[in-house]
């Protein structure tokens, strides 16, 4: 069975050429949405996957516009405002060595390199130069850059991740 792989949402159309506009939750747009890629789109979470082929891709504020093969004008692409957009695990690339998929990486539990729990990563926020590990605990969120001074390990395998607390990123007055 096919395992899928969320990478946006089509929120709204853009003009009318024909193009959506996409809110992106992929590590690498510009491959996932290159054109000439096929994404596979879903009007309900888990119903049927129908493909498609991108034929060009832009950025536009924070959106991705998109203009899909076939697809011409705007009432071509109005029925698929609230679809979802993903790719089939079979089409991810292997990464070189400490790079990861947003997939890996969400739900690993997280643990100081003294041993403490610390939570779960829930999300990962991509705001400049680094990524930042946004972790689930039982109070605050820990925001965690993804760098070397910090993240230590990751083991995808074990969902479990291991870091160094330097000053500054948790609230010791709690």
């Amino acid at each position: 069975m096919t395992e899928w792989l969320y990478v946006g949402k089509i929120v709204n159309t853009h003009g009318i050429r024909g193009e959506v506009r996409v809110i992106s939750d992929t590590d690498f747009p510009e491959e996932r949405f290159a054109p000439g890629t096929t994404l596979y789109i879903s009007r309900y979470k888990g119903a049927q996957y129908e493909p498609i082929i991108v034929e060009g891709y832009r950025k536009h504020k924070q959106f991705i516009l998109l203009k899909i093969e076939g697809l011409d004008n705007i009432n071509d692409v109005e029925p698929l405002k609230g679809s979802h957009l993903y790719v089939s695990k079979e089409q991810l690339a292997p990464l070189e060595e400490n790079a990861f998929y947003y997939h890996e990486i969400i739900g690993c539990r997280v643990f100081a390199d003294n041993g403490e729990e610390l939570g779960v990563i829930k999300e990962i926020l991509s705001p400049g130069a680094n990524d930042v590990w946004v972790v689930k605990t039982n109070g605050k969120d820990i925001l965690l850059p993804y760098i070397e001074d910090v993240v230590k390990a990751v083991d995808v395998e074990n969902k479990k991740v291991t870091v160094h607390l330097i000053s500054g990123l948790v609230d010791d007055e709690d």
